[in-house]
C-alpha cells in the first residue's frame, strides 16, 4: 500500500462498532473525524490512550469532532472495554485488517528482540469532505490528545 499523505481522500471503511452497529467513514461527513489505530483493547497504554480521548469528548464534539478508535479485537472485546472505563465513542472492530491495511498502519514491529506484525499506533484527522487533513504516525501516548487538539485548533 502507498502512504498515506495530507490531502489524500481517506480511504473508505465498513466496520462493526461495540454495539455491532455497522459505520463507514460517510456516517461523519460534515464533521472532522479523529480516527485513531490502536493495537489492543484493555493494555495499559491504549486503556490511557481511550480515556484520554473520552475525558475531552465534550470539548471535541463542541468543536464540530467526533472520534473513532480501531483495533483488530472482537466487538465483544471492544464491548467490555467501553463498558469497563465508559468510553462514549465508537471503537471498531477491524478483525479482517481491511481499514488497518487501508490506513497503512499495519507495520513490522519489534519487542524482545522478536519481530512481528502488529498495529503501529497511529491518529488521522479526516476533515468534514472525508480527506485527510493530519497524521500522527508512531503516536506516543503521554501528551497526544493535547497533541490533537493543538493541531484541531489550528485547522479551523
Amino acid at each position: 500500500m502507498p502512504a498515506l499523505k495530507v490531502g489524500d481522500k481517506a480511504p473508505d471503511f465498513s466496520l462493526p462498532d461495540q454495539s455491532g452497529k455497522i459505520l463507514s467513514l460517510k456516517d461523519f461527513k460534515g464533521k472532522k473525524l479523529v480516527l485513531y489505530f490502536y493495537p489492543r483493547d484493555n493494555t495499559s497504554g491504549c486503556t490511557k490512550e481511550a480515556c484520554g480521548f473520552q475525558e475531552n469528548l465534550t470539548r471535541l464534539r463542541r468543536k464540530g469532532v467526533e472520534v473513532a478508535g480501531v483495533s483488530a479485537d472482537s466487538v465483544q472485546s471492544h464491548e467490555k472495554f467501553a463498558d469497563k472505563y465508559d468510553l462514549r465513542f465508537p471503537l471498531l472492530s477491524d478483525e479482517k485488517k481491511e481499514a488497518i491495511k487501508a490506513y497503512n498502519v499495519w507495520k513490522k514491529k519489534k519487542m524482545a528482540g522478536k519481530e512481528y506484525m502488529g498495529i503501529e499506533r497511529t491518529t488521522y484527522i479526516i476533515d468534514e469532505k472525508g480527506k485527510i487533513a493530519h497524521i500522527f504516525p508512531k503516536v506516543k501516548v503521554n501528551g497526544h490528545v493535547d497533541e490533537v487538539t493543538q493541531v484541531l485548533d489550528q485547522l479551523k
